[in-house]
């Protein structure tokens, strides 16, 4: 598969503390890639990288075989990438409906058909909702804004698992380019490209999703490796 993104050799400092330690990843176009790991493992310092909300202290972001590593987060939006964190996505004062004006006319039906859930809330502020409605929204804005790059921190955080299993069927029917964040692996992601593993800052593992269901007598299982 051509590679759409990648982190090379990549380090992510805070202080005096690396959350990532140089590592290699490479994410596919038009598909989904999974990071997965315990908090802690420097999977969300991976997404803000390619995002542009931290700087590298080594290494580079490179986007379809160019170097953006110096390029401005709002730069990265702007040629087409996307981030939903893991919270406070959304504006507490705009109503669900303002929330998906901001995307595109299309995009914004095909989410309501995907997310039926929101029609009822689009009259309501965004600060009124729960966090499980929440990043609903913020997952709805994102997706109908169609863009290049999706970068997703732990989106089933606070949904029923019918609507995260539902997420996640379309995201692996998109033809977007995807990297998704997440502790450990749901049978529902089985259909992922790649996996990679992240442990304290370090890849220990990187591959397809079926071999972390397959481990020989007596090895060890990447961390947070295991299928449901």
């Amino acid at each position: 598969m051509p590679v759409e993104i990648a982190l090379r050799g990549a380090r992510v400092r805070y202080g005096p503390l690396e959350a990532l330690h140089g590592v290699d990843l490479v994410f596919p176009s038009a598909a989904v890639s999974v990071l997965l790991g315990p908090n802690g493992a420097g999977r969300t310092s991976a997404l803000h990288a390619l995002a542009g909300l931290v700087r590298l202290s080594g290494g580079r972001v490179v986007w379809r075989g160019r170097d953006v590593t110096g390029l401005s987060a709002r730069r990265r939006v702007r040629m087409g990438l996307a981030l939903v964190p893991a919270e406070r996505a959304v504006f507490g004062s705009l109503t669900v409906a303002e929330h998906l004006q901001l995307a595109d006319a299309a995009g914004t039906s095909e989410v309501l058909g995907l997310f039926p859930e929101l029609a009822v809330l689009l009259p309501r502020p965004a600060g009124t909702l729960s966090g499980g409605q929440q990043q609903l929204v913020a997952l709805a804005r994102a997706l109908a804004a169609r863009p290049e790059v999706l970068l997703l921190d732990e989106p089933g955080r606070g949904l029923a698992p019918a609507v995260v299993a539902r997420l996640h069927a379309h995201l692996l029917a998109a033809g977007t380019t995807v990297v998704l964040s997440t502790q450990e692996l749901p049978r529902t992601l089985a259909g992922a490209a790649v996996v990679h593993v992240l442990h304290r800052g370090e890849v220990v593992f990187s591959g397809e999703p079926g071999e972390l269901a397959v481990t020989a007598p007596g090895s060890r299982r990447p961390p947070g490796g295991r299928l449901p």
